[in-house]
């Protein structure tokens, strides 16, 4: 089982949650659409100062 830490109360939680269980902290989603148009534009802003 992966786990991860609560940066609220540093407690370890299944990766899967949503929230802590033990606090209430809610994690950020972030969709792989997002991950992968970020890595585009750190690419992009990249070769912009290279050439």
């Amino acid at each position: 089982m992966k786990t991860k830490e609560c940066p609220s109360c540093a407690m370890e939680t299944d990766v899967k949650n949503k929230v802590c269980h033990i606090c209430g902290y809610e994690f950020a989603e972030y969709s792989s659409g997002f991950k992968w148009v970020a890595i585009l534009l750190i690419i992009l802003f990249i070769l912009y100062f290279i050439f």
